[in-house]
């Protein structure tokens, strides 16, 4: 007599074997490479090349592209475990995020990020960085997908810059500034832009300028137009963050909670950070 298996109870699901598939919209967890991205150890279409390796096992299994993990599953890079953090989302921006007061010239990456402690995350991240001639605001992380939601979020934001000029420029050249008009036809939306008392170095005069999501290499063409000589340019807001006197030049703190809060805000992102899982994959 043929044996029959038992009947499934009705709305019963068989489990799934450790590593296999089944609809997106059903497993939970998160995906491997932005696990691997929010550890710091590489970007996300860097962690991807890895899992196609076959470099990265789950539970001992070879993991597969766009796999999902959970907090209890055991993940090895090249048969080394990772260890996680009980919050990725928190630890990507307390622990791993840094407010950097860079000075002009000085590299990022050959030497303020040194300086940056390496149990933190093997790699940094910038988050629109300044020119090297320039300097002021840096922010950095080692998790990758977050830079990569702030990078696009950053030309919403409200940024104040310090420039230093040769000389005094004329009503009518702020006024040609405060337009916004660069090269390439595009404008910058500018709020203000105005003298700053608050440096006097002999025949230079410094001014101080606000505008929504301008890099430093859009400011320093802003004022260049208008025959300005440009000697530094230094960032001192990026949307909530802010450089505060206590942080001097070539130094590096963590953000406070205030600050990693509001990096999480609407406020500061327009979009809450992690209403976009799946967008930088």
């Amino acid at each position: 007599m043929t044996s029959r298996r038992p009947p499934r109870r009705s709305g019963a699901r068989p489990s799934p074997r450790p590593g296999s598939r089944t609809s997106g919209a059903e497993l939970p967890g998160d995906r491997l490479q932005k696990v691997l991205a929010q550890a710091g150890l590489a970007s996300r279409r860097e962690a991807e090349q890895w899992i196609i390796a076959g470099r990265v096992t789950i539970n001992g299994v070879r993991a597969e592209l766009g796999q999902r993990v959970q907090g209890r599953d055991e993940i090895r890079i090249d048969g080394r475990v990772l260890r996680r953090a009980r919050d990725p989302e928190k630890l990507s921006v307390d622990a791993s995020t840094f407010l950097c007061n860079r000075s002009p010239g000085q590299s990022l990456t050959e030497e303020l990020v040194l300086k940056l402690p390496r149990r933190a995350g093997k790699r940094f991240l910038a988050v629109s960085p300044m020119p090297n001639v320039d300097g002021g605001l840096e922010l950095l992380t080692t998790d990758g997908a977050l830079a990569t939601r702030l990078q696009r979020r950053v030309r919403r934001w409200l940024t104040e810059f310090l420039i230093r000029v040769r000389g005094e420029l004329t009503p009518e050249s702020l006024d040609a500034i405060a337009g916004g008009q660069l090269d390439d036809g595009r404008k910058l939306s500018v709020l203000a832009v105005e003298g700053s008392d608050e440096f006097t170095e002999g025949a230079n005069r410094w001014y101080r300028i606000e505008v929504e999501g301008a890099s430093g290499k859009e400011i320093r063409q802003l004022f260049e137009r208008q025959g300005a000589l440009v000697s530094r340019i230094l960032r001192t807001r990026l949307g909530a963050l802010a450089l505060t006197r206590d942080l001097n030049r070539g130094h590096f703190r963590k953000l406070t909670d205030e600050e990693s809060q509001a990096l999480q805000s609407s406020e500061a992102g327009q979009v809450p950070i992690g209403d976009e899982e799946d967008d930088a994959d």
